[in-house]
């Protein structure tokens, strides 16, 4: 018997089925807001995303810097 490990993703998130849905809205014409807000929730996960790891490698590297 093989010994195995399974992984589970968690999928989309709150930011991306935000997107699907206002893209959905925006092609159908149900609204007519600027492609600039209807992308927002996938640069706003994006930002998020961004904010974290740059925060992560600023302490990094101030850690590597005092020793």
């Amino acid at each position: 018997m093989s010994n195995t490990t399974e992984y589970a993703t968690g999928g989309m998130g709150l930011g991306g089925w935000l997107t699907v849905l206002f893209v959905a809205l925006k092609l159908t014409g149900f609204i007519e807001w600027s492609w600039v807000w209807v992308l927002a929730p996938a640069w706003i996960s994006f930002g998020v995303s961004l904010f974290i790891l740059l925060f992560a490698l600023a302490i990094f590297l101030a850690v590597k810097v005092r020793r």
